[in-house]
């Protein structure tokens, strides 16, 4: 490798692995509060119009604190979940987006 070359280059999209449009969930964790999840719906929502909140899943950790949600968008393109991604590890009660 050498000095410049980044780490994790980006990935050409000929060589993506998935293909679009497609179901794509992505889980995020945060706080067990109803603000959380609202906030996470909202930018779904905005970056993916047809996404159906009645289809959110929710997991609370073991002490309550905390709340994994799984969110499954259509997916149309690479820019797509890469604004999503951005968008929902800016939230500040965002802990992780997977």
């Amino acid at each position: 490798m050498t000095p410049h070359q980044p780490v994790n280059p980006a990935i050409p999209p000929q060589e993506s692995l998935i293909q679009y449009p497609s179901a794509f969930p992505i889980k995020v964790m945060g706080p067990h509060h109803e603000e959380f999840v609202a906030s996470v719906v909202g930018v779904v929502v905005q970056h993916a119009p047809d996404f159906d909140a009645a289809t959110l899943e929710r997991r609370p950790s073991s002490s309550g604190t905390y709340l994994g949600l799984t969110v499954t968008v259509t997916a149309t393109s690479r820019e797509q979940l890469d604004n999503i991604y951005r968008a929902l590890t800016s939230l500040p009660h965002v802990k992780y987006v997977l």
